[in-house]
């Protein structure tokens, strides 16, 4: 009951953060700082595929409800969940993930959360952005964007993550 306690309250700052604060900020050229995907990232390492979608939908429906966006979170945030495995699959741990159970820079290192935040939220982004614009005529437009609002994106979620994160207990 604590863990879910704590996930519902990670659902709610998060979302509330994105949607409130971050949807908000106009930056220029073109960027739009993205944080949501954090939720999706800090669920258990062996969460199911199926109920982790269902989670992904409803927040995606959440945010883009409260920033009237008609469903680009959503696709985005599937598109990222759906990712997710295949990207822990390519970048695990020589030990594997047995004993870990949580994705943080705390279980897993900083380099290993860096590498996975940055390509997931690339594609994300990528994904974002091609349904925003919609229009191959401007696909430089949509990589300036997607390059422009990733350093920052992924800046905010490590912050984001020591955040919410505690250090696990020397045992």
């Amino acid at each position: 009951m604590n863990q879910l306690i704590k996930y519902i309250t990670k659902f709610i700052v998060i979302g509330f953060i994105q949607a409130l604060i971050l949807n908000q900020l106009e930056i220029g050229w073109g960027i739009q700082v993205m944080v949501y995907p954090l939720f999706i990232m800090l669920l258990p390492i062996n969460f199911g595929i199926i109920p982790m979608l269902l989670i992904a939908f409803l927040f995606g429906m959440s945010i883009d409800s409260i920033s009237n966006t008609f469903g680009l979170h959503t696709s985005s945030l599937l598109v990222f969940t759906y990712l997710r495995p295949i990207c822990f699959k390519i970048f695990s741990p020589r030990d594997g993930y047995e004993n870990i159970k949580e994705a943080s820079t705390y279980e897993l290192g900083f380099r290993w959360f860096f590498f996975v935040n940055f390509s997931l939220l690339f594609l994300h982004h990528l994904w974002f952005f091609s349904l925003e614009i919609f229009r191959m005529s401007e696909i430089l437009y949509i990589f300036q964007k997607t390059l422009f609002s990733l350093p920052i994106s992924l800046l905010l979620v490590i912050i984001m993550q020591t955040i919410f994160i505690s250090r696990p207990k020397e045992r």
